[in-house]
C-alpha cells in the first residue's frame, strides 16, 4: 500500500512573484531618443551647410574651417540652449513643490481630503480611496511624493539636471557633426567621402531610432536618409545659386 507524503508546511509562504513589465517598450525613448536625435541634428545641420559652402565653389580649406565652425557653434547652442531649458523647467518645478510643501504644513487635512477625491475620480470607492490617502500621508515625504506625481506629474527625486542635458546635447551634436568633416581631416579634397560618410550615418541614425518607434529600421533609417539628403541637395543648390551671384 502505497503512502501520500504531505507537502511541508511553511510558516511564511512566499509572495507571488509579480512579473516585470518588459514586454512594453520604453515610450520615453530614455536617454536613447535625445542621444540620437542629437546627433542626427548635428549630422543633417552641419552637413548641409558643408554642402552649401562647396556648392558655392569654396577650396577645400574653406569647407574643413566651416565644417569644424558649425560644429563648435551648433554644439554650444545647442548645449546653452537645452542648458536654460531644463534649468528653467527644473525652476519652475521646484518652486511648486516648494508651493505645496507649505499647502500640506499649512491645511493637511485639506490636502489629504484632495489627494483621496483624486482616487475616488479614478473609481477607487471613497472609504477606500480616504484610506489610501491616511495612509499615504503619514510620512512628509512620502506625502509630498504622492501630491507631486498625482497633481504636478513629476517625481521630487528624479528631476532633470540641467548640467547633465547640457553636456549630453553638446557631446551628441558635436560626434553628429563632425562625421562629415572628418574626410576632409583626413585629406579628402572632394565632398564624395563626406557624403558617403553622412549616408551611413544618416541611415544608421534612423535605423537606431526604430528601437523607440514601431517603425521597421530599414524604414526608420530610409526615411532619415531621405530627409537629410533633401536638407543638403537644397542647401548645395542655394549654395550655387548664391556663390554665382556674388562670384
Amino acid at each position: 500500500m502505497s503512502t501520500v507524503t504531505a507537502e511541508p508546511q511553511t510558516d511564511n509562504p512566499q509572495p507571488p512573484r509579480i512579473p516585470e513589465a518588459d514586454h512594453h517598450r520604453d515610450v520615453n525613448g530614455g536617454w536613447l531618443r535625445p542621444a540620437v536625435f542629437g546627433a542626427m541634428d548635428g549630422l543633417v545641420s552641419n552637413f548641409a551647410l558643408m554642402t552649401g559652402v562647396v556648392g558655392g565653389d569654396a577650396a577645400p580649406s574653406t569647407v574643413v574651417l566651416t565644417g569644424l565652425a558649425g560644429l563648435a557653434a551648433g554644439a554650444f547652442s545647442m548645449a546653452a540652449g537645452e542648458y536654460t531649458s531644463v534649468a528653467s523647467q527644473r525652476e519652475l518645478v521646484e518652486a511648486e513643490l516648494e508651493a505645496e510643501r507649505i499647502e500640506l504644513r499649512r491645511n493637511p487635512q485639506g490636502e489629504l481630503a484632495e489627494l483621496a477625491q483624486l482616487y475616488v475620480a479614478r473609481g477607487v470607492d471613497p472609504e477606500l480611496a480616504h484610506e489610501v490617502a491616511r495612509q499615504l500621508s503619514a510620512d512628509p515625504d512620502t506625502t509630498l511624493a504622492v501630491h507631486a506625481r498625482e497633481e504636478l506629474g513629476v517625481d521630487p527625486e528624479d528631476l532633470p539636471s540641467p548640467l547633465v542635458a547640457a553636456l549630453s546635447s553638446f557631446g551628441c551634436f558635436a560626434l553628429g557633426a563632425l562625421l562629415p568633416v572628418l574626410p576632409y581631416l583626413l585629406g579628402a579634397t572632394a565632398l564624395w567621402p563626406a557624403a558617403l560618410l553622412a549616408v551611413l550615418g544618416l541611415f544608421g541614425c534612423g535605423a537606431v531610432v526604430a528601437r523607440v518607434t514601431a517603425r521597421s529600421w530599414w524604414f526608420s533609417g530610409l526615411r532619415q536618409l531621405v530627409l537629410g539628403g533633401a536638407a543638403a541637395g537644397i542647401t548645395y543648390l542655394l549654395g550655387r545659386l548664391i556663390g554665382g551671384a556674388i562670384g
